[in-house]
């Protein structure tokens, strides 16, 4: 981060936080006969994923990532909100996962803006209300699409869809290297 700092690329005054789960190794089929008992298992939709959550904050209008923290998957997005704050920011963008993050990080002047999920949105009666808060979410949503692609680089251009040892330590220090990597690569035409 000193790095791209050094090259003009600070911190702005908004951050977007959001999650990604990275699969493990499922199998018993080892000596001890047992999962990695640091990755837990979680379900997202209807589909269950073994392994660990990153969770990241990247800056709104660099969209370089500057905070990385590693959970096992049954950790709640909006725990690791504070974590994922620089502590300047005046706007956090979030999907609907962080519900409730004005409760886990402080306010501090902070203007959160959460997606609203589709169920209380569709629930508006009025025609006029519900076209005005679709409005409203559409624009959020399309501030917040910038948080998925530093996920994309680190998942499509690295490669990096299942981790690569057993223990949350090890994969966490290679995650928070592959976000460094990605913020180098996204950057790449300013640094040159």
């Amino acid at each position: 981060n000193a790095h791209l700092r050094e090259h003009g690329l600070r911190l702005s005054s908004g951050t977007m936080v959001d999650a990604t789960i990275i699969a493990a190794a499922p199998s018993t089929k080892n000596k001890a006969r047992s999962r990695d008992g640091q990755m837990h298992q979680t379900r997202k939709g209807k589909q269950w994923y073994f392994g660990m959550k990153a969770h990241i904050g990247v800056d709104q209008r660099t969209g370089l990532v500057h905070h990385v923290v590693s959970t096992a998957a049954n950790v709640a997005d909006v725990t690791q909100t504070a974590h994922l704050l620089h502590g300047q920011e005046q706007h956090v963008f979030a999907d609907a996962g962080y519900a409730g993050a004005a409760t886990y990080a402080p306010a501090d002047g902070r203007t959160f803006w959460v997606a609203e999920k589709r169920s209380k949105v569709k629930a508006i009666a009025h025609p006029g209300m519900r076209a005005i808060t679709e409005e409203l979410e559409r624009a959020k949503a399309s501030i917040r699409a910038a948080v998925e692609h530093p996920f994309g680089v680190l998942k499509r251009q690295f490669g990096y869809v299942k981790v690569r040892y057993k223990g949350l330590a090890k994969n966490a220090a290679q995650v928070t290297t592959l976000f460094a990597l990605v913020n180098l690569w996204r950057a790449r035409r300013t640094l040159l």
